[in-house]
């Protein structure tokens, strides 16, 4: 077996894991039930789920879908969502192992968010909530996790970024939410400060990209979502989902995409500089 397949199984079975988790994390959190018991059953029949058919979207597919029981339709979201998780951490994977071995320590880091990602929007889209049980334990493991990548890096000014980046982003948030609380919840808030730790950890670049690119996904859906009737203009439409987007595109795309702007306007010479992803 090569290398690249290696790495691919072993961070796709991570990741499958991990997926079937965060449909137990989407299911149960907002109801304020235990992540640990009682075990997974059937909302239909109530009947445990075995632990054959409790195997990351093989179950399901073996099952066409319904509960070995009483044939209750199983929603298609949770293979979804356990592939999803799979693919997500494959890519990062190969990425660091192949791309950037040098920089493998961040690998961790961005695995957590990529989890948090895909259960705070999921639950957002569902309960137009975040919360506190996913983001706040975030900030204490994120800033742990980053300070890990750090230590192996030397690169401490990354720290001093991150927390600006936190404070930068939150405070705006909560200006937001102070000034239009229709628009803006607290959790919102609460998430940015997250997001901020991560894009400022990875340059001032991806901070501003971030930022933005969160209002620009977020308003592009919202604009579509009323040109097809689907929304009434002032209705809500959860905004977590678009943070969590944004903060993506700046981590990976920030840097060039700033680059690509600072050039089209004669500011190339501005420098900004980054430890993220090139």
């Amino acid at each position: 077996m090569s290398a690249a397949l290696l790495i691919s199984a072993l961070g796709g079975s991570l990741g499958l894991a991990i997926g079937s988790f965060l449909n137990v994390v989407v299911w149960r959190v907002p109801r304020g039930e235990s992540l640990v018991a009682p075990p997974s059953a059937c909302p239909r029949c109530s009947h445990p789920i075995r632990a054959r058919d409790n195997v990351p979207v093989a179950s399901w597919l073996l099952l066409r879908g319904r509960c070995r029981d009483c044939a209750e339709p199983i929603r298609a979201r949770y293979p979804l969502v356990e592939a999803t998780t799979a693919l997500a951490f494959v890519a990062l994977t190969l990425y660091y192992v192949f791309e950037a071995p040098g920089r493998l320590a961040e690998l961790p880091a961005l695995l957590f968010l990529a989890a948090t990602s895909i259960s705070l929007a999921l639950i957002d889209i569902d309960t137009h909530t975040l919360p506190n049980r996913i983001v706040l334990p975030a900030y204490p493991i994120g800033a742990a996790l980053l300070l890990g990548a750090t230590a192996v890096a030397g690169e401490w000014e990354a720290l001093v970024t991150a927390f600006i980046g936190a404070s930068l982003l939150f405070s705006f948030y909560l200006a937001l939410a102070l000034a239009y609380p229709r628009g803006m919840g607290l959790g919102d808030v609460k998430l940015a400060g997250v997001l901020g730790l991560y894009l400022g950890w990875f340059g001032w670049a991806e901070l501003a990209v971030g930022a933005f690119a969160a209002f620009l996904l977020g308003g592009a859906y919202s604009v579509a979502l009323l040109a097809a009737g689907r929304v009434q203009r002032g209705g809500g439409v959860p905004f977590g989902p678009w943070m969590l987007a944004g903060a993506w595109v700046g981590i990976l795309l920030g840097e060039r995409i700033a680059h690509v702007y600072l050039t089209s306007v004669g500011l190339t010479s501005v420098g900004l500089t980054s430890v993220g992803l090139n």
